[in-house]
């Protein structure tokens, strides 16, 4: 019964999941860090994840056998471990297209009319002695999609409704689109207005957003990151940022996150954010059921619905 089947939850989940977990199985709470006392680490044979599953804690439940994670990326779950042991992951793909494109439109006007200074503006009383200086807008702009997946086109339709031009950067041309389609980055970077980098995080991707890239984006180009941190070369984006060669910088991820610079807090050309691209409870809700909804398949054996194709090869040949 699932019930009797003991569960690591290591992830702040939407109430009603948190509920229905609990519920469903004998669960146990824990930090990604943390050490699992060796009684309980012993009966786990799942982990429920927000995306952060690191080798030191898997290699702790040696009787593991599935991670249902509540994410889309899956770079901070210990994917070496589960691969060598056969234990599958499985994710939480498409949920979270809307709500991650509606923030990279957000972050854009934000960025461009730079509405948080304007905020500041206000509270800190220079209205009643000076305009707000002018801004630019986003609309009939060009748009750079580094990416151009499932975000990427929800992100296109957005601001294809805005009058914007699209072009984007992929591995390869992306099927079923007639959107502008640049083989080099550098190029595409020449060619936009803003450049919004929706890439999936990996060792290919780490820092492919250098400063040539935003150098080419150029003193009025705006760069808006809503992947991970690791994508975009933070020294030189900072520098940039400094010398004027880089209009502004809107940022929902950052490398050594929740560290965020402090070059970059005080820029008023610059919106940071707490990574919350997904982080609304209604999005939040229908990840952690999906991961749920894993699990539950897992312990009826039946079909897991959304596992990568990392452990899904590996389980494949062990058969």
């Amino acid at each position: 019964m699932p019930d009797s089947i003991d569960v690591l939850l290591v992830a702040e989940m939407a109430p009603l999941v948190d509920r229905r977990v609990a519920t469903s199985y004998r669960l146990h709470r824990a930090a990604p860090g943390d050490t699992i006392p060796a009684d309980i680490a012993g009966r786990i044979r799942a982990v429920f994840s927000g995306g952060s599953s690191p080798d030191a804690l898997l290699v702790q439940l040696p009787k593991l056998e599935i991670v249902a994670s509540a994410s889309v990326g899956y770079d901070g779950i210990g994917l070496k471990t589960c691969v060598a042991r056969k234990i599958p992951i499985t994710t939480t793909p498409a949920v979270l297209n809307d709500d991650v494109a509606d923030l990279a439109i957000a972050l854009m006007l934000m960025t461009s009319r730079k509405l948080a200074a304007c905020d500041r503006f206000i509270r800190e009383g220079k209205w009643l002695t000076a305009n707000f200086p002018m801004t630019h807008r986003v609309s009939r702009k060009r748009l750079g999609i580094v990416g151009l997946g499932r975000i990427g086109r929800a992100l296109a339709t957005r601001a294809e409704a805005m009058g914007m031009s699209i072009a984007y950067h992929n591995r390869r041309p992306a099927e079923g689109t007639s959107y502008r389609y640049f083989p080099k980055l550098l190029d595409l970077a020449r060619e936009s207005d803003f450049l919004v980098v929706i890439l999936a995080a990996g060792p290919d991707a780490t820092g492919i957003v250098n400063r040539e890239v935003m150098e080419a984006l150029g003193p009025d180009g705006i760069l808006v990151n809503i992947s991970r941190g690791q994508v975009v070369d933070e020294i030189a984006l900072i520098a940039l940022l400094q010398e004027g060669k880089l209009g502004g910088a809107g940022l929902d991820v950052f490398v050594d996150e929740p560290r965020v610079p402090a070059e970059l807090m005080a820029m008023d050309n610059v919106v940071l954010l707490p990574h919350i691209g997904s982080r609304t409870i209604e999005t939040r809700t229908d990840m952690g059921m999906l991961a749920l909804d894993n699990l539950d398949a897992w312990f009826a054996g039946k079909p897991l619905l959304t596992e990568v194709p990392e452990t899904q090869a590996a389980r494949r040949v062990a058969k």
